[in-house]
């Protein structure tokens, strides 16, 4: 079925989505890291990145069907983005300047990918 050039962008933004919820999970990561295992905190952290990734591999699923494989797993390459992003805002994480040069070689290598047909 041709996708029409609005349902595509569409398709894309939804898919930006569920690399930012599969982001979240390196989150709830990170967040258990920090208590003492198998704590009443760390179970929660924990069992929430477990249920993050749950329904990252529903939605990734549909995705799939419905977009080019290249182009999905090309854009998947952004979730470094959103997890730097997460770590400077949630973590105070510092950022250097070569992660900025690498983030903008993936997002631009992204749009040569999901741009070319």
């Amino acid at each position: 079925m041709k996708q029409t050039n609005g349902s595509r962008w569409l398709l894309l933004l939804a898919l930006q989505l569920i690399v930012i919820l599969y982001s979240l999970s390196n989150v709830m990561s990170k967040i258990a890291s920090g208590y003492d295992f198998a704590s009443i905190p760390y179970i929660f952290a924990y069992g929430g990145e477990i249920l993050l990734l749950g329904i990252y591999a529903v939605l990734w699923q549909q995705m799939i069907q419905r977009l080019n494989l290249t182009t999905a797993y090309a854009s998947r390459a952004t979730a470094l983005f959103w997890s730097m992003l997460w770590a400077k805002l949630l973590f105070r994480e510092s950022i250097t300047l070569p992660n900025i040069i690498g983030v903008i070689l993936v997002i631009i290598g992204t749009l040569v990918v999901i741009t070319d047909d």
